[in-house]
């Protein structure tokens, strides 16, 4: 292990020990009470910036930490110590081989945020146009990699802790790195920006900033500066004129615009990447997208519609075509779970049920029933969760669900006239002729079946031998009782009638019963405590 490595090392070992979670890094340290979410919300502000980031990921894995932890770890913010200007602007000269004196009339040397992965200062180009440039901290990339490897190692040696969890941690680092490899592409979020306003550019309540391709690189974006408002400031919506429902309305259907038809959405919609400007929304900032598979998005869309309907059956195929089978799944017991969460949520009005927590069951259902989801879906709960606080904080009396589900409900109400084809109407008509064709003579053949005493009902029940091994179990435990219960009871009559052999006047037929039924029902016992169903 090199001298750097080994000292970072041992610095996440220490930070990890201070705040309680010593455990996880070496096993000859006893877990304490105080390994609360908040202190590793701690710990990672400690460690600092690129664990703050891998904290921000994991606060978007409900399928990795408990709910309590993801939220806890929801509150990492971005603002830490910023760069010194001289040292972002080396950054930039290190891209462009340009000074920045050589391409701005003036920039902000105090930044406007300061984030784990980079920093952001306003500036004006020279040829008037007011901007935004963001440049990444130097060397960051080498030390997210480096803290990760380092993780990696710590997973390795203390592999044991980890057991029984849904999916391998090692596997959960990897696609950490693979997000922050990501955000850490400043060209992959120019993309991101060019499509997401391709995708948008025919909805007018929708703006996206442009980007200055001439300044923008892996490290350094420059795009224009948004001068608008938060969407949560509801003292700058009513001054300037604007419906609050109104507002909340646009933006819940541009989400469902962006999840159920493109297939492509802003992963991240706090109101600091949301502003009003001009009778717009400006979503900014598009480091964290979410993209959705054409097989994905269809089944979500029948799985939305299926929920207004209903319809268990079609939510179970939605659970089992996505998700990733862990073990065996027993369709039973997911049929009465999604039952149950149906009949739970879906008996009341729209106005009471949460989006966000009704896609959170669903998680939850599949994991008990050994489903993994996808890791696209976990992105899309969490932007989900997200914007259903921004809506309502604008307008508290309307629903996600009061527009999501008649959005999709329009969206798909000629979905089986689209999706059916000449060759598939052909096909599926030639089907159902041949089979009527059948069905008298089927029906003869049942009757005489059934007359001449040949029918047969196949009755399958799962895991009956293991039922009829424990019933046979029970049966000779309460005959072994029953004869522990008969040699006490002989053992008294015997005793009470002071039948010889005798010593000091006491039956010795009668004491070795007492002694002999002590055992066996001791015997019992034990068998009985080590089952495990000593209840």
């Amino acid at each position: 292990m090199r001298k750097e490595t080994l000292k970072r090392f041992r610095e996440i070992i220490k930070v990890f020990a201070y705040y309680g979670f010593g455990f996880l890094v070496n096993s000859a340290i006893k877990p304490t009470d105080n390994k609360s979410p908040e202190n590793l919300r701690k710990a990672f502000i400690e460690l600092g910036p690129t664990f703050i980031k891998i904290g921000q990921i994991l606060s978007t894995r409900t399928d990795l930490l408990d709910e309590e932890y993801t939220k806890e770890l929801s509150k990492l913010q971005d603002e830490v110590p910023w760069e010194a200007f001289s040292v972002i602007a080396k950054v930039f000269q290190e891209e462009f081989d340009l000074s920045m004196d050589d391409v701005f009339l003036y920039v902000e040397s105090v930044p406007l945020a300061s984030a784990s992965v980079a920093q952001v200062h306003k500036g004006v180009l020279k040829d008037g146009r007011e901007v935004v440039i963001k440049i990444q901290r130097p060397n960051i990339r080498e030390k997210m990699e480096l803290d990760i490897s380092i993780l990696k190692r710590i997973v390795k040696f203390t592999k044991t802790k980890f057991n029984g969890m849904l999916i391998d941690p090692i596997e959960a680092l990897n696609e950490i790195m693979d997000a922050t490899s990501k955000e850490l592409d400043f060209e992959r979020e120019k993309d991101n920006i060019d499509r997401f306003r391709e995708l948008n550019k025919e909805v007018k309540c929708v703006a996206v900033p442009y980007v200055v391709e001439q300044f923008t690189s892996t490290r350094v974006l420059t795009m224009e500066n948004i001068q608008g408002f938060k969407i949560n400031d509801i003292y700058s919506i009513v001054k300037e004129g604007y419906d609050r429902t109104d507002v909340a309305k646009k933006l819940a259907l541009s989400y469902c615009k962006q999840i159920f038809n493109d297939g492509f959405f802003h992963a991240d919609p706090h109101p600091g990447n949301l502003l009003i400007r001009d009778g717009k929304i400006c979503f900014i900032d598009f480091g964290l997208m979410g993209e959705l598979s054409d097989a994905i998005r269809d089944s979500l869309n029948e799985a939305m519609v299926a929920i207004a309907l209903k319809d268990i059956d079609k939510i179970i195929d939605f659970i089992m075509t996505v998700g990733v089978k862990k073990d065996r799944v027993d369709k039973h017991i997911l049929y009465n779970d999604i039952e149950y969460l149906l009949s739970n949520y879906l008996a009341t009005s729209l106005k009471n049920i949460k989006i966000s927590t009704l896609l959170r069951e669903v998680f939850d259902i599949a994991e008990r029933n050994n489903i993994q989801l996808p890791t696209e879906l976990v992105i899309l709960v969490r932007g989900m969760v997200i914007l259903e606080g921004v809506i309502a904080e604008i307008a508290p009396d309307m629903n996600i669900l009061d527009v999501a589900i008649p959005f999709v409900k329009s969206k798909n109400k000629h979905y089986i006239l689209n999706k059916l084809t000449s060759d598939d109407f052909a096909i599926n008509a030639y089907s159902i002729l041949r089979d009527s064709i059948k069905i008298p003579s089927k029906i003869v053949e049942l009757s005489d079946s059934v007359i001449q005493g040949r029918a047969r009902v196949n009755l399958q029940v799962p895991d009956l031998g293991k039922s009829v091994d424990y019933l046979n179990k029970m049966i000779n435990r309460l005959v072994f009782g029953l004869i522990v219960a008969g040699m006490i009871i002989g053992s008294s009559i015997i005793t009470g009638s002071n039948v010889g052999p005798r010593i000091r006047d006491i039956s010795i037929i009668g004491i070795t019963g007492y002694f002999a039924s002590g055992i066996f029902a001791l015997w019992l016992l034990i068998s009985i405590i080590r089952s495990g169903n000593l209840k």
